[in-house]
């Protein structure tokens, strides 16, 4: 069976930036959290997997098929979801939709309105008196009202109160229900993720890190904590990073077994959480 999304050695050149052989694989009826600081490459990698960048390099396919090649069909079979706002701001809801409407091939008018109902959205209301949640939530009806199979995203939930966050992401758990179906988003809400994503994607300063199921690395990484004196330049290669300060230290390792037949009872080794993991992987060694 063919991945949903596969990226293979993907290259993007910018006069002080550029993409390195980016490789990852999204099956079908599954969700993947794209993380990494500011900057590292998430939002160029998404436009450029949706076609609105071209790249230098590499290969991106959707449903099995080129994403330039068979561009248009592809597109018809996924729900976009950008940061911010691309709308008109002075149409309405309702006038909206029926620019965007006639764009999808599948485009269905009484699911739009179940979700219209659903979040609440006015009809009559201009774009721009949207709130920001609410502008969220139109992307997202528009997104899910064409039986989309892909939903790619890109930090839908930045800035979005708790509440709503939790609406949006119950809504992402009914829509992979069907295991036709997968999602792919980028956030730096990694709490977001630790709920819901079943696969976790770490890119930092255009580099792939790493690429695997979110139980894997929430079970494996560890996050040891202990006095300075049992630090030395051999035990620290085992660390991804570590802070130190006068009262002891405190470090992310890949493999909590071996810290523990390491260190014993000597340290405490907590499981990390996502956020952790890409502190430490982005600051290194801190003093």
């Amino acid at each position: 069976m063919e991945p949903i999304l596969e990226v293979k050695h993907l290259h993007k050149n910018f006069k002080d930036f550029f993409l390195r052989d980016i490789n990852f694989t999204l099956e079908k009826g599954f969700i993947m959290g794209f993380i990494g600081p500011n900057g590292s490459g998430k939002s160029t990698t998404i436009k450029l997997i949706m076609n609105l960048l071209r790249k230098d390099g590499g290969q991106i396919k959707l449903f099995g098929k080129d994403h330039i090649t068979h561009e248009q069909e592809v597109k018809n079979r996924i729900g976009f979801v950008y940061e911010g706002n691309h709308f008109y701001d002075e149409l309405t809801v309702t006038d909206m939709k029926r620019v965007i409407a006639p764009h999808y091939m599948n485009w269905d008018d009484p699911v739009f309105y179940k979700y219209v109902e659903r979040f609440n959205l006015p009809h009559d209301k201009k774009i721009k008196d949207l709130s920001k949640g609410m502008r969220m939530k139109f992307s997202l009806a528009i997104a899910l009202s064409h039986h989309a199979q892909l939903l790619i995203m890109d930090e839908p939930t930045s800035g979005l109160d708790p509440v709503i966050r939790y609406e949006l992401l119950e809504i992402f758990s009914e829509f992979i229900q069907d295991e036709n179906r997968s999602i792919f988003f980028s956030t730096h809400i990694t709490t977001d993720l630790e709920k819901i994503a079943d696969y976790i994607t770490f890119i930092h300063d255009g580099k792939i890190l790493f690429s695997q199921s979110k139980d894997d690395i929430l079970d494996h990484y560890g996050l040891v904590k202990g006095k300075n004196e049992l630090i030395d330049d051999d035990v620290k290669k085992m660390f991804v990073g570590i802070k130190q300060n006068r009262f002891g230290f405190e470090g992310l390792v890949i493999n909590r077994t071996n810290a523990v037949k390491t260190f014993g009872d000597s340290v405490v080794i907590e499981k990390p959480t996502l956020e952790d993991i890409m502190v430490f992987y982005t600051r290194g060694n801190e003093s």
